[in-house]
């Protein structure tokens, strides 16, 4: 009996449509320099996390509803007396995707997430970091079809960060737009 080795949609998507497209744009010489996405790093910070410790906790469940991989706490990394915060507290909590998984959450997150989104027109084009990484802020988690939004406490929102191995600006821009983010329609600068 042979087993159907499974791969998720975006995945077979880079290799046959994405790479191709990149090989073309920038003209290398090799399929190992087109940049590739390497992870996706979620983080959520917890707004009264001091006062309440099971905020958290709702944090991390959330977290791990979302991605389908178990989310992990943040902890403070030095005392701030202003927010009565100790070393070592819990504030937040934050999930790393990769492989499988990671193809999996863009694509539902493309495809059924952002289009949720109140009014929404596509997202920046702005918030490349100059080595080739992007971070999508999302304003509500109640987005995310796995939320079950008469479950919710409190609306808070969410950092995604795309990592990607491309050097520059515009050939991470690229490979998000090949892969199907909806960047807004602005004629983008090379920079």
């Amino acid at each position: 009996m042979s087993t159907v080795k499974y791969t998720p949609r975006l995945a077979d998507k880079y290799k046959s449509e994405v790479l191709p497209a990149l090989m073309k744009k920038f003209a290398y010489k090799s399929v190992m320099q087109a940049p590739k996405l390497e992870k996706i790093c979620i983080n959520r910070g917890v707004n009264g996390a001091v006062a309440d410790k099971k905020m958290v906790d709702v944090a991390v469940e959330e977290l791990t509803m979302i991605t389908g991989q178990k989310a992990v706490p943040t902890m403070s990394k030095k005392d701030i007396s202003n927010f009565k915060l100790r070393k070592g507290m819990p504030i937040g909590a934050r999930v790393t995707l990769r492989g499988e998984r990671m193809y999996e959450f863009l694509d539902r997150l493309i495809a059924v997430s952002l289009p949720r989104v109140r009014d929404f027109k596509g997202i920046s084009d702005k918030a490349f970091d100059g080595r080739g990484n992007y971070t999508l802020g999302v304003t509500e988690q109640i987005i995310f079809p796995e939320i079950d939004i008469d479950k919710v406490n409190k609306i808070t929102g969410l950092d995604i960060t795309f990592v990607t191995s491309a050097n520059t600006n515009e050939e991470a821009y690229e490979l998000l737009k090949e892969m199907g983010m909806p960047f807004k329609n602005i004629k983008k600068d090379n920079n």
